[in-house]
């Protein structure tokens, strides 16, 4: 199991991006949770395997969502801590 941690810039807050991105989790089995923060730009955690890991980041870019244009995604990986329990959008 692994980790991945992302940051998503671009226009991604009020938009339902954490809800997709919470959606692609679920179906991809991955624990965690999504986030917006002050800054405009929304902070993701994620645990799974590393296949899991690769697709949710693919799916991050919500190609195809003509409400959210991600500009962009920093990933940093490591270890999963197994601190999560499902896959959570924290308010």
């Amino acid at each position: 199991m692994m980790r991945a941690a992302a940051v998503v810039t671009g226009k991604v807050q009020g938009v339902g991006y954490r809800q997709f991105v919470s959606e692609c989790a679920h179906r991809l089995g991955l624990h965690g949770s999504v986030q917006n923060m002050p800054d405009g730009s929304v902070h993701i955690i994620a645990e799974g395997s590393l296949a899991a890991l690769d697709e949710f980041t693919r799916l991050l870019w919500a190609h195809g969502m003509p409400e959210i244009h991600v500009e962009g995604i920093q990933v940093a990986h490591g270890e999963s801590t197994g601190e999560f329990k499902g896959f959570w959008v924290k308010w």
